[in-house]
């Protein structure tokens, strides 16, 4: 146990450095810089910009003095907005993109689950295949597609519900769902093809000649198996969403960190990008290693060293 804690928070470390140093070198690979955007500035006054925020100094020393700063969660300030920094940003976007990913996990764990299973018990039949339909628009949809579909329908010609406003709980419906579509549709997909490979396995019969009622049968030994693929990819989709999507937010103008991140790669506002990405990377990074934890509680079978 110890040994896997201190490789993972090892590799966690090395994973970081190494998304930090790709970002940081990517951003100053492309052409032009935060300032190039702007009117024709003076070379006085430029060179005075660049020199308050340490730009003039070599790469290796901005990097080491951006490594420096996100060990002590300081990630600078926001070249486009004075008096700001990305802290700000990050504290301020957080809580609104957590609080609709929150409500779209549930959304999809009480909605995915109950299909794939309800699905695979119907193998063959028409609700089986009435599952997989939806399912496959549900993949094979882009977001901004759903969204603007029922934007269209359920406000603009309906008007059951709000489009730019989350002070409701109405408001929250149309992001939730756009939001969750492909999750929700992926997921259920999943835990079908899931669920139906550990029912055919030899142990699934054993239970059964043994005499134990078919809901024994599913929920004692061939859920606790079937979810394992699924809390596989439920790792990254939380910290996907938990930390704000581009697009969704953009279209239903939720404040949220994907708003942040758009406006600071269109503005080439370095310590923005860098700081957010950074964020998102340790999020998914802590997630996945939650995963792993999670794989030992459902399966004992699976050691932590393995």
């Amino acid at each position: 146990m110890a040994r896997f804690l201190i490789k993972r928070i090892l590799l966690m470390i090395l994973s970081l450095f190494v998304i930090a140093f790709l970002t940081f070198s990517l951003m100053h690979a492309v052409p032009g810089g935060p300032f190039t955007a702007e009117r024709q500035l003076p070379a006085r006054v430029e060179a005075e910009m660049r020199a308050r925020y340490n730009l003039d100094a070599p790469l290796y020393v901005q990097f080491f003095d951006y490594i420096k700063g996100f060990l002590t969660f300081d990630l600078g300030p926001s070249f486009k907005y004075p008096g700001k920094t990305v802290n700000d940003f990050i504290e301020n976007g957080f809580p609104v993109s957590a609080k609709l990913g929150g409500i779209t996990i549930l959304f999809i764990l009480a909605v995915s689950i109950p299909l794939g299973i309800w699905a695979a018990l119907k193998n063959g039949k028409w609700q089986d295949g009435f599952v997989m339909t939806i399912a496959t628009l549900g993949v094979t949809i882009p977001s901004f597609v759903i969204a603007t579909l029922l934007m269209y329908l359920f406000s603009h010609k309906l008007g059951w519900l709000p489009v730019f406003s989350l002070d409701k709980w109405q408001g929250y419906i149309l992001p939730v769902v756009s939001l969750g579509g492909y999750s929700l549709a992926f997921i259920a997909r999943l835990m079908r093809s899931s669920l139906l490979e550990v029912m055919g396995q030899d142990y699934i019969r054993t239970a059964r000649s043994k005499g134990l009622s078919e809901v024994k049968v599913i929920v004692r030994h061939g859920l606790r198996n079937a979810l394992i693929p699924v809390i596989t990819i439920l790792g990254p989709t939380i910290a996907a969403l938990l930390t704000g999507s581009f697009v969704i937010e953009k279209i239903f103008a939720i404040p949220g960190m994907g708003v942040y991140f758009v406006d600071s790669v269109g503005q080439r506002d370095y310590t923005a990008i860098m700081g957010i990405t950074v964020f998102y990377a340790t999020f998914l990074i802590v997630m996945t290693f939650i995963v792993d934890i999670f794989y030992t509680i459902i399966d004992p079978r699976i050691r932590m060293e393995a």
